[in-house]
């Protein structure tokens, strides 16, 4: 596998889904309607120059970085330290973006506690600020056993999101990430998920009654609901919905992106989201170029790429020489 390709697709994906989305962050779908976004344009919410990312994507790379070293959950949450308290990962050297239950988090961390009991875990805390950063996950997990992934990604999640719902999406979105990685048709993949997914959290004793809050994902056929049964607020479901549904209902990276910025509302979280799984899906080369010249730091979100790629092909190395080593051929 190009590992370095695809963490460029993810990368990128993430960053120029959430520069498309800031202009016009909490606009209506009405007001955005009226005049719909159809490239990238600068300042509107935030009053920023084009190709500035926020929070999704700043966030997105504190965790890459600290994958680009051994995994260490402290190390993650230093990172989201470090970017709220000294800018780090930034795209022009201020925040200007955080949501409530993450800012509640980052102060816990600061502060000393465990990461994995960071975040809330009430049910009032499910906004997607653990969805919008978890996509270069991946790469870590790509070959582990389904409850290592899902424990890795509950530790994950929980630094600053920590109901059962937050890691269930989180979950969600990294295993249709692995079977896109695996060269899965993306129809495919969401049927697999249909029949994976809940006999997991079954056989893991994961209460139903939040299982149920999946179910237009997991019943049904999201990408058969017109735009208006498709919600694009802050709650941690709704985006997973509008992202796969986004995913579905277009053919390539910026008709899905923008379809996401148009929905309205979370706007940059939305196509930030929908950026990592279509990125992926379709590759760093059919982003459009224009879009990725633009990107704030592009130079140092390449670096960050080569540096998580030359990472993940050692552990790839590493588990296969352990592999056969345990199990040599005769």
């Amino acid at each position: 596998m190009d590992f370095l390709h695809k963490i460029k697709s993810v990368l990128f994906g993430v960053a120029i889904g959430d520069a498309l989305g800031v202009p016009v962050e909490f606009k209506s779908r009405q007001t955005i309607s009226e005049n719909p976004v159809t490239d990238m344009i600068g300042f509107g919410t935030y009053n920023l120059p084009s190709g500035t990312f926020s929070d999704d994507s700043s966030l997105t790379f504190c965790l890459a970085e600290a994958l680009t070293l051994d995994f260490d959950i402290d190390v993650v949450a230093q990172n989201f330290v470090k970017w709220y308290q000294e800018n780090f990962w930034t795209a022009r050297g201020s925040v200007f973006d955080i949501g409530i239950t993450t800012s509640i988090a980052i102060a816990r961390l600061a502060q000393g506690v465990n990461p994995e009991l960071a975040g809330n875990n009430d049910i009032n805390s499910n906004g997607n600020g653990s969805l919008m950063r978890i996509s270069p996950l991946i790469f870590y997990l790509l070959n582990k056993p389904e409850k290592e992934r899902f424990e890795i990604t509950r530790k994950v999640s929980s630094i600053t999101h920590g109901h059962i719902q937050s890691v269930i999406a989180c979950f969600y979105y990294l295993e249709f990430s692995r079977h896109l990685l695996s060269g899965e048709n993306k129809f495919k993949t969401y049927k697999t998920l249909q029949k994976e997914i809940p006999v997991f959290l079954e056989r893991n004793l994961i209460d139903p009654t939040e299982t149920a809050c999946f179910s237009r994902l997991l019943k049904g056929d999201i990408h058969a609901l017109s735009e208006d049964e498709i919600q694009s607020s802050g709650y941690v479901v709704d985006t997973l919905e509008a992202s796969i549904w986004c995913l579905l209902t277009t053919k390539n990276y910026k008709k899905a992106v923008l379809k996401a910025v148009n929905l309205g509302e979370d706007t940059d979280t939305t196509a930030a989201v929908t950026g990592g799984l279509t990125g992926l899906l379709y590759g760093f080369d059919k982003i459009p170029s224009n879009w990725i010249k633009q990107i704030a730091r592009k130079n140092d979100i390449e670096n960050l790429a080569i540096r998580l790629a030359n990472k993940i092909e050692e552990n790839e190395k590493n588990t296969a020489f352990l592999s056969e080593k345990l199990n040599p051929l005769h």
